[in-house]
């Protein structure tokens, strides 16, 4: 489907009976909503309204060219005017890697809309900072981050040579038809500049606080960019019900590499969780 809102037109995919109890899923980089059509097939088998959208700049009509144009606010309007389109006074939120990071502020900032919160992988940005301040184990696998945005040559290595650095990014924890799909959607022009923008937007233009809604942590051992001082330290942003679950073995590509586990997990908790 595709969302038309003041920011632009953000294609989606959906599933699941029109009045269902509304669910909105947000993806990371270097991915698609596709990046959850296991937690899609679920969640609609179980009577959810289930909506994943290509976020600000993987969906071409909504691909702006300035980096400041990424910030968290920005982005967090985004889930506003996607969820308010879409006509979901409250709505259930999950959200992965960078989509994580949004469903944090989205949370902290419309704690009345967001009914329930799921985040994978990511830690709470106020546990990620305090990591990075007290913690070399997470500045050392954060540095990338500050090669992809200092360096503006970022998109042409990463799809040299048929996308190979893209594509290793993925390695075999990925369904292959699903990694071609995003090195084919972003190797679209402006594409992956529009995806990295997201790392080079700036700092957050103000600080987040705890989060009071009920949340959901799931956070993986084998997870390559956030580690465990950061995954420990978000219960300490949570003042709402909080339940953390540690996948063993798993890497950072939680939705893909363990899907039926995280499907179990996402139930469990909206189940618990509001009814509608």
């Amino acid at each position: 489907m595709s969302i038309s809102t003041g920011a632009g037109v953000f294609d989606a995919i959906a599933a699941g009976p029109p009045d269902g109890r509304p669910v909105l899923l947000l993806h990371g980089f270097p991915q698609t909503g596709l990046a959850w059509r296991r937690q899609i097939e679920a969640l609609a088998a179980h009577g959810y309204r289930v909506v994943a959208p290509d976020q600000r700049g993987y969906s071409p009509g909504a691909r702006p060219q300035r980096p400041e144009d990424y910030r968290i606010s920005h982005l967090v309007d985004d889930v506003v005017a996607i969820t308010e389109e879409l006509g979901w006074a409250a709505f259930d939120l999950v959200g992965h890697d960078w989509g994580g990071a949004v469903a944090w502020w989205t949370a902290h900032a419309h704690p009345g809309r967001v009914r329930t919160l799921t985040v994978v992988s990511t830690p709470h940005p106020g546990a990620l900072a305090t990591a990075l301040r007290t913690d070399q184990d997470q500045r050392k696998r954060s540095h990338y981050m500050i090669d992809w945005r200092e360096t503006p040559a970022t998109e042409e290595r990463m799809l040299a040579h048929d996308a190979r650095e893209l594509r290793d990014f993925y390695a075999v924890k990925v369904p292959q038809d699903s990694a071609d799909a995003y090195v084919r959607h972003l190797s679209q022009p402006g594409a992956l500049t529009a995806a990295l923008n997201w790392y080079r937007a700036g700092r957050p233009e103000r600080a987040i606080g705890v989060i009071d809604v009920p949340t959901l942590y799931v956070w993986s051992t084998d997870d390559s960019a956030f580690g465990p001082a950061a995954a420990q330290e978000t219960e300490r942003w949570v003042n709402g019900p909080y339940r953390f679950e540690t996948l063993q073995g798993v890497s950072h590509w939680v939705p893909e590499e363990a899907p039926e586990t995280l499907s179990r997990l996402l139930l469990d908790h909206l189940r618990a969780h509001g009814e509608y």
